[in-house]
């Protein structure tokens, strides 16, 4: 039943559900009253609104109308435990964790593109992955107009897509490594490993260190020695789009960036495509801001898309060997975008058709 208000809880105060607190409030979403749940009770301040966190419980849910889980997943994640007893309640769920992306009852939505999945949900609406939703903005209005056969993407992920541990980490990383430089060389003093001096921080969210540092390992290694990361851009992508005869293969990187994650893309279309053309497409685009002078040095970043809602797409060129190849440079806050504000759009998609 559509109402002019709802009653909202949103699940989880990690980062993305401190996130999804901000984006609500920002968007205005029309909200009759807000429940914070966690794993135990607490008082929670962001940006000066001070918020009061119950513990969560079943009965917690009772009355609300839409549940925006942050996404602690597996067995013992709120989702599993909580989600159907949400919607035994009578909640829409909308759950940002990996549980019910697959689920084929379960929509997977990108409002920019699969909007009208929403419809068909069943109490729960999954939110993809981060990656993959920044990369279906980009890529849907080039596969609405040429079709796609073939994405190959390497994503370079920031630290907080990990969560506030991996932030800590980073930070905590370049506070010891930054004293070990010379100022006046670009060589480490040899007698300061630096690998050594990190090895006794108090807590490790990453298998390695991420200062100074990348590594192309994120998420368990799986089918073919791909990270379960990888395959998510697969199958989720897929999903969304309708289309299992895309061929997707990625490489997920971790960098020592704090927010926003960039994937290089590159794609081979049905139908031959120009850089001019495709730039055209994307700068219509819903929810796609183009950068793209390289020789003016303007291209997407992560620092500039933090706190953002958009894509930001830019580097479009051709292929020079492969006829109907195009290359792609893709910037997201994956907080914003890549989780909270998505999950929002969703709810918001879900009220305008009555939920």
């Amino acid at each position: 039943m559509k109402k002019s208000k709802y009653n909202v809880a949103v699940v989880g105060v990690g980062a993305v559900g401190i996130e999804m607190l901000r984006v609500l409030k920002q968007r205005n979403f029309p909200i009759e009253s807000l429940r914070v749940f966690a794993r135990s009770a607490r008082e929670l301040s962001v940006d000066g609104q001070n918020y009061k966190v119950e513990a969560v419980c079943a009965d917690g849910f009772n009355g609300i109308d839409i549940a925006l889980f942050a996404g602690t997943e597996g067995e013992k994640g709120a989702a599993v435990t909580y989600a159907a007893e949400a919607v035994k309640r009578g909640a829409l769920v909308i759950d940002n964790g990996a549980d019910f992306r697959m689920d084929p009852k379960v929509p997977l939505v990108v409002p920019e593109v699969n909007a009208k999945d929403v419809k068909s949900h069943k109490g729960i609406i999954a939110n993809p992955n981060c990656s993959t939703i920044q990369m279906v903005v980009a890529l849907w209005p080039i596969y609405k107009k040429a079709g796609i056969k073939r994405v190959v993407v390497t994503t370079l992920q920031a630290a907080s897509g990990a969560g506030r541990g991996a932030v800590a980490q980073l930070g905590e990383e370049i506070r010891q490594l930054i004293p070990q430089f010379d100022t006046g060389s670009l060589i480490l003093d040899s007698d300061k490993n630096p690998a050594s001096s990190i090895q006794h921080l108090a807590s490790r969210s990453l298998p390695q260190q991420l200062a100074f540092n990348v590594f192309p390992h994120i998420g368990t290694f799986v089918d073919y020695d791909y990270t379960n990361e990888e395959w998510k851009l697969v199958k989720e992508t897929q999903k969304i789009m309708h289309d299992d005869k895309i061929k997707i293969s990625g490489t997920t990187v971790r960098v020592p960036v704090r927010t926003g994650h960039s994937e290089s893309i590159y794609l081979e279309t049905k139908k031959s495509i120009t850089p001019e053309k495709a730039r055209d497409i994307l700068c219509k685009a819903k929810g796609v801001t183009v950068i793209d002078d390289p020789k003016k040095n303007l291209y997407p970043m992560p620092k500039d898309a933090e706190g953002k809602d958009e894509v930001f797409v830019g580097r479009i060129r051709k292929d020079p060997f492969v006829k109907n190849g195009l290359w792609l440079w893709v910037v997201a806050d994956n907080l914003r975008k890549g989780a909270a504000t998505n999950a929002i759009q969703i709810a918001e998609c879900a009220i305008s058709s009555s939920i």
